[in-house]
């Protein structure tokens, strides 16, 4: 049975396309993924993102737990600080990747997949057994949150023209990228954050599951002057892909390291010990055995994942994602090639032909989420 989120009604309403993803029913298109995707990159868009799973992470050892549990560096966060990271396993492997809010000195707020949830708590109630004398409490708040992104050029009008969002709005223009304000409201605490995955300026709302559908409305009425749309699932695949943007079960999985992934920086080998440090050191050491690179191709052929990347007659590497750019107007994609392989005359195997494709430098569309 697919779970729904808070905003499954006002989906349907609305004329959403529903599918199964992660578990849940989700909007995978309104009006269409093409138009869906324009209105973020042009104006803005709404997607429903309450499938994301959420923990807290609580107790005198938060933070010293979390620098044991994720490859980036949770130490130097600011007060109203998000950041973004891998977690990976003793071998390296990306358990998730995920977002850490730091929401006092001995709290933080984890977003993690939706697709993950169950794993991921797994491996963190594991990883906090493995640590001596840590006084740390994690709790599953998953249910306890909806979630809003808000996304575009015109996202800050949207949010500054919510009524529910009034007590933020002298602030909206000051909170910087990866940064939060929270502010109590009727029904609960409501926190907005300056995180997305599209490539452009926006937030994202936590809101107490019962408001929800309110501040939804509220927001598409507030952006009707401004051309806002409800965007789906196809419009938030085309989007992240464009600024090539991990996405879990694509480019990251249990078997990919983040250094494989062009993640580098989101691994701070000067931390004195993590989860996978050894194993990443070593790679960091020896050089990755294969890399994430962008390609282009011929004409209008999609690469899909799973679509073998070839030099000559030998397979050299795999497709993760690839799609027709609504923006960028060229067929693209994303692919893992062998390291001595990545400047090499390659090809994808499309169905049964074989399409030249070029190297070309990733992201595939320069993000604006910092503007």
């Amino acid at each position: 049975m697919l779970k729904r989120t808070p905003l499954y009604d006002a989906h349907v309403a609305a004329g959403g396309k529903m599918v199964g993803f992660a578990g849940y029913e989700m909007p995978v298109s309104y009006t269409g993924g093409i138009e869906e995707h324009t209105a973020v990159r042009e104006r803005a868009g709404l997607f429903d993102v309450s499938h994301m799973g959420e923990f807290i992470v609580s107790g005198p050892d938060t933070w010293r737990y979390l620098d044991h549990v994720v490859t980036n560096d949770c130490s130097k966060l600011p007060p109203d600080g998000v950041l973004y990271t891998t977690m990976c396993h003793e071998s390296g492997g990306v358990v998730d990747d995920l977002l850490v809010t730091r929401l006092a000195d001995d709290r933080a707020l984890v977003v993690v997949n939706a697709s993950n949830i169950d794993k991921d708590f797994s491996h963190m109630k594991w990883a906090a057994s493995g640590i001596t004398r840590q006084r740390v409490e994690l709790h599953n708040a998953s249910d306890e949150w909806a979630l809003i992104a808000v996304q575009g050029p015109r996202a800050f009008d949207v949010l500054k023209a919510t009524p529910m969002l009034a007590p933020v709005h002298g602030e909206i223009d000051a909170v910087s990228y990866y940064r939060w304000r929270s502010f109590e409201s009727p029904g609960g605490r409501m926190m907005v954050s300056r995180t997305g995955y599209t490539g452009e300026k926006g937030v994202e709302v936590f809101v107490p599951p019962a408001r929800a559908t309110e501040l939804w409305n509220q927001l598409l009425a507030a952006g009707k002057p401004y051309g806002v749309l409800p965007a789906g699932l196809g419009a938030r695949d085309t989007l992240r892909f464009e600024a090539a943007l991990c996405l879990y079960g694509h480019e990251l999985d249990d078997e990919t390291t983040p250094l494989e992934a062009g993640l580098s920086w989101l691994v701070k080998l000067d931390k004195t010990e993590f989860i996978g440090r050894a194993a990443l050191a070593k790679e960091k050491e020896k050089g990755s055995k294969r890399k994430l690179v962008g390609l282009e191709l011929e004409g209008r052929n999609i690469a899909r994942q799973g679509y073998a990347v070839m030099r000559g007659d030998a397979v050299v590497g795999k497709v993760t994602s690839g799609t027709h750019g609504p923006t960028l107007k060229k067929s693209l994609c994303m692919a893992y090639v062998d390291a001595d392989s990545v400047d090499a005359d390659l090809t994808v195997q499309v169905r049964a032909h074989t399409v030249p494709v070029k190297r070309v430098s990733l992201p595939f569309y320069k993000s604006r989420a910092r503007e």
